[in-house]
């Protein structure tokens, strides 16, 4: 998992990267001159070096030399080269400074992502044990109990323990617990969903819609979950909860995240996400969350 893990980073910041390298260079040619590694490839801007050769252009693109960029750019472009290394931990480090300190970046929201990536893949390992506890059952458990006391959900027993459909507690078995204690961030101006740990960045979900007014800025909590199957609800031991539609609820405002659903023409007030997303964040959240509403950015 974590090779892949890599590959799939180190892919996307690739991507990234050339966007960003094709965004300057046409800029440098249609606009204005750049200097550094663009005026090695075109001396004044609009015109082609017909005798450039393949080889001498492929070092000009390896050459160490980089354009002058804002401080975020800098910084993803350090984050790259450290992961490409293998340097996880550095990497995110990087950019974590991205997110927290040039949240203005252009290079931001891509850090978001793949920090979104980096922490979903840990918290969602069973192998990865930081923030997770073994449970060993005991006489008049049942999973309702259990994951009220540990502060989770039925759907993340579930998964961390690789369970299709709920089985018979019997005493003396162990299971893998984690509290469910993150933060909902809901930025309407910024189109985001994302959940934090304390001050702790976990990850991000794009808005897609905002049927509705925009809710007011506040404090409040999630109210319930819900999992309905041709409008009713479904519980968690029901062998067809895995076909289930989710949906979350917040308390004053009345506020609900919906999976959006394009060819909906009369949605419902709320805010909707990717069906996938709101089942992603439905699993990293309980009832009694809290959720902060920020209708402005903050200064």
């Amino acid at each position: 998992m974590r090779i892949w893990l890599i590959i799939k980073i180190v892919a996307g910041l690739v991507v990234v990267g050339i966007a960003t390298f094709s965004g300057m260079f046409s800029y440098h040619i249609a606009v204005k001159p750049l200097g550094g590694i663009f005026t090695r490839i075109f001396p004044e801007a609009g015109v082609v070096l017909r005798d450039t050769k393949e080889e001498d252009f492929t070092k000009v693109l390896d050459a160490a030399e980089i354009p002058d960029f804002e401080p975020g750019d800098r910084a993803f472009q350090k984050a790259h080269e450290l992961i490409a290394l293998g340097k996880i931990r550095e990497g995110r480090e990087k950019l974590m400074a991205i997110i927290n300190v040039f949240s203005s970046s252009p290079a931001a929201p891509q850090a978001r992502r793949i920090v979104s990536m980096m922490n979903l893949d840990e918290v969602l390992s069973s192998d990865f044990r930081t923030g997770k506890q073994t449970y060993k059952v005991k006489s008049g458990d049942s999973y309702f109990a259990i994951a009220g006391r540990h502060e989770t959900s039925l759907d993340m027993i579930m998964h961390l323990n690789d369970m299709m459909e709920m089985k018979n507690l019997k005493v003396g078995d162990e299971m893998t617990l984690m509290p469910l204690n993150y933060r909902i961030l809901i930025e309407p101006y910024r189109n985001s969903i994302s959940l934090w740990d304390d001050a702790k960045f976990i990850c991000d979900y794009p808005i897609l819609k905002i049927q509705g007014a925009v809710p007011p800025a506040g404090t409040t909590t999630i109210a319930s979950r819900r999992a309905e199957l041709n409008g009713k609800v479904v519980l968690p031991t029901a062998p067809e909860y895995r076909s289930t539609q989710k949906s979350i609820s917040l308390k004053n405002p009345a506020l609900q995240i919906l999976p959006f659903d394009q060819g909906n023409e009369t949605p419902p007030r709320g805010i909707f996400i990717k069906e996938a997303d709101l089942e992603e964040l439905y699993l990293l959240t309980r009832n009694g969350n809290i959720a902060e509403i920020r209708s402005a950015k903050k200064k």
